[in-house]
């Protein structure tokens, strides 16, 4: 049996998921620094953009992994 001090599945994916979150919070508000800057570099602010949206992809993943599929 599981010792308390022990994650289940689900939390270990909430704590993922929120780390996740952050992540992409501090990514968008990278990208909108760097444009609200004279001349951003579009190099970087194109990766940016691309780690933000894999981010999303993960973000989305893991919850459709903790909400359960209802069978209309």
């Amino acid at each position: 049996m599981n010792a308390p001090s022990e994650m289940s599945f689900d939390e270990m994916l909430r704590v993922k998921l929120e780390v996740l979150r952050r992540e992409h919070r501090d990514l968008d508000e990278a990208v909108h620094a760097l444009e609200t800057n004279g001349r951003p570099d579009q190099l970087t602010l194109r990766r940016l953009k691309k780690q933000k949206l894999a981010l999303k992809d993960a973000i989305t993943r893991i919850e459709d992994q903790l909400i359960p599929d209802i069978i209309a």
